[in-house]
């Protein structure tokens, strides 16, 4: 007998796939603009800010964990909103570990941009939100990258998940925290079958994203 009940581990998976994908399609959302900003605007202290940036790309999630829990804990400043051990929780912590990796990758992409195609779009009369249009089309591939690898990190997340989500049963378990309570618990093989099932999903879920990704819009 599984110590998971098949309905149960079939609402963590999907748990784990609402946390990590909306924290990459939101924290997306938000860096690709910076980065890409980033990549094509020139202005003072520009090297500092891509430092800084490039600096959270080692940010330990428990550390970000650790600055969502203060934020919405009793003594915190958003206690109110009663957010702690929550789903939104957990996808505001993934989202500091999210944001950084799209926006530096997606920054680097740009400013890979052969400068004649700007030169071009620009030649024609093309607004600067226009050209950094132009420079995320063409650099399509190293922004899926960046998603990608953005995901990757999300849903293989576990120290920010445990502390502000709590691995409550049927309320904020995703595989990657019951992993940790099977091993914890001695159940090493059904831990490993966890395991094993988040990877075949991130495999299916990468195989989709590179299809895009080498596909680029028709």
């Amino acid at each position: 007998m599984l110590p998971i009940p098949p309905d149960e581990l079939i609402e963590i998976t999907l748990r784990s796939l609402l946390v990590s994908g909306a924290a990459t399609a939101l924290g997306s959302l938000l860096a690709i603009p910076l980065g890409s900003w980033l990549g094509l605007t020139r202005f003072r202290g520009k090297r500092i800010a891509k430092t800084i940036l490039y600096t959270f790309y080692g940010f330990p999630p428990v550390v970000a964990g650790l600055i969502v829990f203060f934020l919405l804990s009793g003594k915190g400043p958003f206690a109110e909103l009663d957010l702690l051990f929550t789903i939104e929780a957990m996808i505001l912590a993934e989202l500091i570990l999210v944001i950084p990796l799209v926006a530096g990758i997606t920054l680097s992409s740009v400013a890979e941009v052969d400068q004649s195609v700007l030169d071009t779009a620009r030649a024609l009369g093309a607004s600067r939100r226009q050209v950094r249009a132009t420079a995320l089309r063409e650099a399509r591939s190293g922004v899926m990258t960046g998603i990608m690898v953005a995901f990757g990190g999300a849903v293989s997340e576990v120290g920010a998940a445990m502390l502000v989500g709590g691995n409550i049963q049927y309320h904020t378990r995703v595989l990657t925290t019951a992993v940790v309570q099977e091993t914890r618990q001695g159940n090493f093989e059904y831990a490993a079958t966890l395991g094993g099932i988040l990877l075949i999903i991130t495999f299916g879920i990468y195989y989709v994203l590179g299809y895009f990704q080498e596909r680029g819009p028709r």
